[in-house]
């Protein structure tokens, strides 16, 4: 063979090699399981590779088996047989040393097994075995291993370094895919752990109330969670309607999926209607692409429409189609959409004052009022206001890093005197307040702001005289002693650096009970 075709043969030699290798890097980008694209890899190789038959093993490190996870030429019952323990036979062999072996001929070889009982016949036994250890950084994960016809040793290592590089592709898919399923996993570990926290964070037993009216709201929300219905929240600003919609979703069957707010009155009339439905590219000046909508973020989930009643006439006839029919179209778009969502929606506004001047419509009204709850104010459930007073101090210490022990009786006779026209809201920002201005880990009338301690919130007396009110102040400090020492004169007189003589004068002189502050 002259010179010429020498070349001509070598370079159709790396022609074929090169289609080989882009092949088989197109049947690994097909699926990220590695098992539907292992077996259409080997059949790759064997079709073009002058293989009689060929096999793919894998190691299992917790029991150091080695098995054929993919095989060409070999029946089912021949690839169950292929069984073998790290250093036993070839493949044993590489995968343990992790080092390419190539046998010229397998009868010849005392190490080669036949495990399988593939190779019956004399002319099985003078083929060639190649076998090319697959490594996953320096790790060996299993091995490659084909026979190939009979050939002169120099053409045998061509082969194993065309199998070296294929068995590399194959490391490299498998890396890629074990960090996305690690990544998946993560991610999947992640999203359970923040929808556990949420549900923690939402469920009903974490909106404080002991008082009927509350009790009444919790048997509501346990009605409604399992449905499907349109709930309407109403009641005054600060009552924790949001709460409350929050609870309704993360104990549905769609606690999984997306929970949506949308706060009505924070968003333009020009706003609103894209951000409920979306928009398509060039429907507005600004809309330089197209944008999904609320109610498409929340498919599958609910969406919470807070402060409802502040819809325009425009926006609200729309959402009425949204709630009868199920479905929509962005602005500027002509393709319907079908949504399937739950909405539950909020208001601190009279709806039957806004149809009477035609300001709300009312058959939106009646479409969302199909479950009403109602959220009492905060001064009609007066019983509350220490539960949910102790709960924000607990959060703002853990917050600021302060310690609060309690609330002295007169800043408790505050709280509740109070009329708290901006509900829990209000309470909290001052639970907030007077735990970082306390210093004494005791949260004392004068850390609660000047609004709670005027005369029509305490029933203060303004014309007292002064010997009147240091009486009254020198009572309270007496009463917060004995509360502090339960009821113990000598440790309340040591608090109040007062002898025990002093103590019971001046406990006598306002006909304190030390009793009553025994626990």
């Amino acid at each position: 063979m002259d010179e010429t075709a020498k070349n001509d043969e070598r370079y159709q030699k790396k022609i074929d090699e090169l289609s080989l290798l882009f092949s088989i890097s197109q049947l690994l980008d097909q699926s990220m399981d590695i098992k539907q694209v292992i077996y259409p890899v080997l059949k790759e190789v064997g079709d073009r590779f002058d293989m009689n038959r060929g096999t793919i093993t894998l190691l299992d490190r917790k029991t150091g088996d080695i098995f054929i996870e993919a095989a060409y030429g070999l029946s089912e019952s021949e690839m169950v047989k292929g069984h073998y323990k790290l250093g036993e036979g070839i493949t044993g062999k590489v995968i343990q040393s992790g080092q390419t072996k190539i046998i010229e001929k397998i009868s010849d070889s005392p190490e080669f097994l036949n495990r399988t009982g593939a190779r019956q016949g004399s002319k099985d036994r003078d083929f060639s075995f190649i076998c090319v250890p697959i490594k996953l950084g320096n790790e060996v994960i299993g091995a490659f291993s084909v026979d190939t016809p009979p050939s002169e040793m120099s053409v045998l290592h061509d082969k194993a370094r065309l199998l070296s590089i294929v068995t590399s592709m194959i490391a490299q898919a498998v890396k890629i895919r074990q960090s996305f399923l690690e990544e998946k996993r993560l991610l999947q570990e992640e999203n359970s752990r923040l929808q556990d926290e949420l549900k923690e964070r939402f469920r009903p037993s974490n909106i404080i109330g002991n008082s009927k009216a509350m009790q009444n709201v919790f048997d509501m929300i346990a009605y409604v969670s399992k449905s499907d219905a349109t709930v309407l929240i109403r009641g005054e600003s600060g009552t924790g309607k949001e709460l409350v919609a929050h609870a309704i979703h993360y104990n549905s069957h769609r606690s999984a999926k997306p929970f949506i707010k949308v706060n009505c009155a924070a968003l333009p009339e020009t706003v609103i209607e894209s951000e409920l439905f979306g928009h398509e590219k060039g429907a507005f000046t600004s809309a330089v692409s197209s944008r999904k909508g609320r109610f498409e973020l929340a498919n599958g989930g609910t969406i919470f429409l807070d402060e409802i009643g502040d819809l325009s006439p425009t926006t609200q006839v729309k959402l009425l189609r949204v709630l009868q029919e199920k479905e929509f179209e962005r602005v500027g778009g002509n393709d319907t959409i079908r949504t399937n969502v739950r909405v539950i929606a909020a208001t601190n506004r009279n709806l039957e004052e806004l149809m009477e001047s035609n300001t709300f419509r009312e058959d939106l009204y009646y479409r969302l009022n199909v479950f009403p709850i109602h959220l009492p104010p905060l001064r009609e459930r007066k019983s509350d206001i220490l539960l949910l007073a102790d709960k924000f101090i607990e959060k703002y210490s853990d917050q600021n890093i302060k310690m609060v022990r309690r609330i002295s009786t007169p800043a408790i006779e505050l709280l509740m005197n109070y009329h708290w026209p901006g509900n829990v809201r209000e309470l909290e920002n001052c639970v907030e307040r007077a735990v970082l201005l306390t210093t004494d880990e005791v949260i004392h009338s004068h850390h609660l702001p000047p609004s709670l301690q005027s005369a029509e919130s305490t029933g203060t007396r303004l014309h007292e005289s002064l010997d009147e009110a240091l009486s009254n102040l020198e009572k309270e400090l007496l009463k917060d002693a004995l509360k502090s020492a339960k009821g113990n004169m000598a440790k309340a007189a040591r608090i109040l650096d007062l002898t025990e003589r002093k103590m019971g004068l001046r406990v006598k002189k306002y006909d304190i009970d030390p009793r009553t502050y025994r626990s």
